[in-house]
C-alpha cells in the first residue's frame, strides 16, 4: 500500500518534534545563563521563556497562513533557517555587554527560536494529520509525545555538554543539529498527493466513527463563530492552567513530601504517555469520552495531591503527579484531533494554530496563581492542590456546555 509510507513520515515528524521540544527546556539553559550573566535577574531570565511561548503561538499561526501558499518543504526550510540563525546568534552574546546580550537572547531565542519552532510544529502536525484520517488521534499523540519529551529525553545530554564545554558552545552545536534535522524533515516529509487521495479516503471510510472527511470544512472565522470552539478552548485553558500549578514545581513538591527530585520528573514521563493514551481514546471513542477521561485525570490528581498534603503520605503525592502528567499531556493531543475532526481538515493548519493560542493564558494563569498561593501559604503547596480541584470542576462544567453546544450545532 502506498499509504504505508505515512509511517515513515510520522517517524521523521516525531524525531523532528523531539528536537524542537528543546524550546520547552529553558529551565536547562536558565541556570548556566544566570551564572554567565549574574547581572540578569530571575524575572529577566524567565521572560525569555514567556517570549518564546508567545512567538511559538504566533509562528504556528503564521505557518497556518503560509500553508495555503507554501509547501511543507518550503516551510520546514524556513524554520531551519530561523532556528539555525537564532541559536547560533545566542552563542555570540558577550559577557562584557549584559544589557545588549539580554536583548539578543530575547530576540534570537524568544522570537527566532519560538517562531521557528511554531512554524515547523504547525507544518509537521498539519501535514501528517492528512495522512492519518483513520488515526488522527494516535498520530497526533505520537508526534506530540515526541514534542513533550524533547527536554526530558535530550536534556541529560545537553546538561552534560553544558558542563563540559559551556553554554555558548552548546548553542552553536544545537543550531547546527536542529537545523539539519529540519532540513531532513523538509526532504523526507511530503503532503498527500492526488494519487494518495483514493487510498486515504478508503482508510477514512474504514473507520466506523465519524471522521473529518464527513465534516464541513470551517474557515477560521466560521470556527471562531461557534460556541463549541469557545467552550472547548476554555476547557483546555482550565486543564492546562491546573497542570501548570504543579508542573514547574514537580521536583520541589516531591522533595517537600519526602521523595527525590528525580521522582518529580515522573510528571514529564506521564506527560508523554498521556498524549498517546488521549490520542488512542479519541480514535476509539471520540471527543466526548476522551475529554471527560482527561478531566477525570486532572480531578483525580487534585484529590490525590490534596490527600497527600493532608496526610503527608508520599504515595498520594506520587500518584497525584502521575495523573497531572496524564491530564496535561492529553490536552494538546485532543486539541489537535478535535480541531481536525470537528472543523475539517482543509483549513486545519490555520484553525489548529488559533486553538494553540490557549497556551498563552494558561501559561500566565497557572504560574501566576501558583506563585501567589505559595507566597500566601508560606511555601505550603496545599492551596495549590485545592486549586487543581477547582480548575478541574470548572473544566467539567465546560465539558457539559461543550456537549450541549455540539448537539445544538
Amino acid at each position: 500500500m502506498r499509504s504505508n509510507k505515512r509511517w515513515i513520515y510520522l517517524g521523521m515528524g516525531t524525531i523532528t518534534l523531539l528536537f524542537l521540544g528543546l524550546i520547552y527546556a529553558w529551565s536547562i539553559f536558565r541556570t548556566p545563563f544566570g551564572e554567565l550573566f549574574p547581572e540578569w535577574t530571575i524575572s529577566q531570565l524567565s521572560l525569555t521563556f514567556t517570549i518564546s511561548m508567545i512567538f511559538f503561538c504566533l509562528g504556528g499561526f503564521a505557518g497556518g497562513l503560509l500553508s495555503r501558499k507554501l509547501s511543507i518543504r518550503a516551510r520546514m526550510l524556513m524554520s531551519a533557517a530561523m532556528l539555525l540563525t537564532g541559536f547560533f546568534a545566542v552563542s555570540t552574546v558577550k559577557t562584557d555587554a549584559p544589557s545588549a546580550s539580554l536583548v539578543m537572547l530575547y530576540v534570537f531565542y524568544g522570537v527566532f527560536g519560538g517562531g521557528g519552532v511554531g512554524i515547523a510544529y504547525n507544518g509537521v502536525i498539519g501535514t501528517l494529520n492528512k495522512w492519518f484520517p483513520d488515526k488522527v488521534g494516535l498520530a497526533s499523540g505520537i508526534m506530540l509525545m515526541g514534542f513533550g519529551l524533547g527536554g526530558l529525553v535530550l536534556g541529560s545530554a545537553v546538561n552534560s555538554m553544558i558542563g563540559s564545554m559551556g553554554i555558548l558552545a552548546v548553542f552553536r552545536i544545537l543550531a547546527v543539529v536542529i537545523g539539519v534535522v529540519c532540513v531532513l524533515a523538509a526532504l523526507i516529509i511530503k503532503a498527500p498527493g492526488a494519487e494518495d487521495a483514493a487510498e486515504l479516503a478508503a482508510l477514512a471510510g474504514a473507520d466506523d466513527r465519524k471522521t473529518s472527511g464527513d465534516v464541513r470544512n470551517y474557515t477560521a472565522v466560521e470556527m471562531l463563530g461557534t460556541a463549541r470552539f469557545w467552550f472547548f478552548t476554555i476547557w483546555a485553558i482550565l486543564l492546562n492552567s491546573a497542570g501548570l500549578l504543579v508542573i514547574n514545581s514537580a521536583a520541589n513538591i516531591s522533595v517537600a513530601f519526602g521523595g527525590t527530585a528525580v521522582l518529580g520528573m515522573i510528571v514529564s514521563l506521564f506527560n508523554g504517555a498521556g498524549r498517546i493514551i488521549a490520542g488512542n481514546n479519541f480514535d476509539r471513542h471520540g471527543r466526548k469520552m476522551s475529554t471527560i477521561v482527561n478531566t477525570a485525570f486532572m480531578l483525580g490528581a487534585g484529590v490525590l495531591l490534596t490527600l497527600g498534603g493532608m496526610t503527608g503520605m508520599y504515595a498520594f503525592i506520587l500518584c497525584g503527579l502521575v495523573f497531572v502528567g496524564l491530564a496535561y499531556g492529553g490536552c494538546p493531543t485532543i486539541t489537535s484531533a478535535y480541531i481536525n475532526s470537528a472543523f475539517g481538515s482543509a483549513n486545519f493548519p490555520t484553525n489548529f494554530s488559533i486553538a494553540n493560542f490557549s497556551l498563552i493564558p494558561a501559561a500566565t494563569i497557572g504560574p501566576m496563581i501558583s506563585s501567589a498561593l505559595l507566597e500566601k501559604a508560606g511555601g505550603s503547596y496545599d492551596t495549590n492542590f485545592y486549586a487543581i480541584v477547582g480548575f478541574a470542576l470548572a473544566a467539567l462544567v465546560m465539558w457539559a456546555l461543550l456537549n450541549r453546544a455540539s448537539a445544538d450545532e
